[in-house]
């Protein structure tokens, strides 16, 4: 049937397929090895997956609370009581399916029209569909590397009387960064003396390497009731299929985003649930295993690919790393160099250009090295001979 004018919302309507689907969906029609799209290549923790086929098969599978079920709310506020001192009720935790819900709900509970929503570019790509599909404005502070610095006179010429909330993600996808306790205190004064919502996507809390503690900007001064801190399962467990993840915040704040949660997906598949909370629960020598295995295959790929002649850019947290291109003296864009090497080497990754609304960095490429040694070891190999053809 003919339409007088165009279908859909125009945020929707005029974006292409995400850069992850599109490079995932070149890695499987080419047989390339994918280092693009963030999810380990592992099963995941047997005990967590046992838990979760157990409860499938012996509890309920019918509708769980709207807000999580009681067992996984008191686990998430025990968790970050023990590891990063946070003095949370289980009643301020809202269990969402993923934490890109989390991230939904919380912009759609707390953005009015017009409201102006300050981000950090690089950044990830959901947010500002999901802000200016809320009736959002974004303001957007450009970081560029190697540092990616945070620094007061760029926020301070962001922010303006319209600035109502601070979206931002720490440890940093795709930079692999962590903020420094210098940075996000002058995230907490400036959210402080502008009476700014901090939104936290902090899905990437358990994968700090190095012997770098995570600081949650929830815990500084001035934060704890106005934040919404954002963790996920899927990362904590390397289950990124799961899509279980929760929203922390003061009770004001956990009422509303409680509204907009329940109106999305209203609930979570409760096995889940039930084996997240078991596993929120084990003695801490997991985590550390899991983080010092994660930080071993970063080690591995960045050497590798130093020893290719690629300069890498390791980062201290997340799934990744990059490459720098000019100085590894390859005259390739980064959307250039992924097409190319998917083609010619038979590796997947990402341009970093992808993560900017505007202004991009060009001359980085992300590369996921949560996989097996073997995997990488092939994909280093690829990687080498095409540099090799570069001369």
């Amino acid at each position: 049937m003919p339409h007088d004018r165009p279908l859909g919302h125009p945020v929707y309507r005029d974006m292409p397929t995400t850069i992850f689907e599109h490079m995932s969906a070149r890695a499987r029609e080419t047989g390339a090895i994918n280092l693009g799209q963030g999810f380990p290549e592992g099963p995941g923790p047997r005990d967590v997956l046992q838990a979760a086929a157990d409860a499938l098969l012996t509890r309920s599978n019918q509708y769980p609370p709207m807000p999580g079920l009681p067992e996984l709310r008191s686990a998430v506020a025990a968790h970050y009581a023990r590891h990063q001192s946070l003095d949370l009720d289980p009643q301020e935790v809202i269990v969402t399916s993923g934490a890109t819900e989390a991230i939904a709900a919380a912009l759609l509970a707390l953005v009015r029209p017009g409201d102006e929503v300050l981000m950090l570019a690089p950044l990830y790509d959901a947010y500002l569909p999901l802000v200016e599909r809320a009736g959002g404005v974004a303001k957007v502070v450009r970081l560029t590397p190697p540092d990616w610095r945070v620094t007061r006179d760029a926020l301070a010429a962001a922010i303006g009387p319209r600035t109502r909330i601070l979206l931002m993600n720490n440890p940093v996808n795709p930079t692999g960064i962590v903020l420094r306790e210098a940075e996000l205190a002058l995230l907490a004064n400036l959210c402080v003396a502008h009476d700014l919502i901090a939104i936290c996507d902090e899905v990437w809390e358990q994968t700090v390497y190095d012997g770098v503690p995570h600081r949650p900007l929830m815990g500084f001064a001035g934060m704890r009731d106005r934040t919404v801190k954002i963790g996920s399962a899927g990362k904590i467990f390397s289950v990124t299929g799961w899509k279980v993840g929760w929203m922390c915040a003061a009770p004001s704040l956990a009422t509303l985003l409680a509204r907009a949660h329940q109106f999305l997906t209203f609930t979570t598949p409760p096995n889940l649930q039930w084996a997240v909370a078991q596993g929120l629960g084990w003695p801490d020598d997991w985590l550390t295993q899991q983080r010092a295995a994660y930080q071993a295959s970063r080690d591995r790929l960045a050497a590798g690919l130093n020893a290719a002649g690629y300069v890498v850019h390791p980062g201290g947290a997340t799934w990744f790393l990059s490459i720098d291109l000019p100085a590894s003296g390859i005259a390739l864009d980064d959307v250039t160099f992924c097409n190319r090497i998917i083609d010619e080497a038979g590796v997947a990754a990402i341009p970093i250009s992808a993560f900017y609304p505007h202004d991009p960095v060009t001359h980085l490429v992300r590369l996921c090295f949560a996989k097996a040694d073997a995997t990488l070891d092939q994909a280093i190999e690829r990687l080498a001979a095409f540099r090799a053809r570069l001369g």
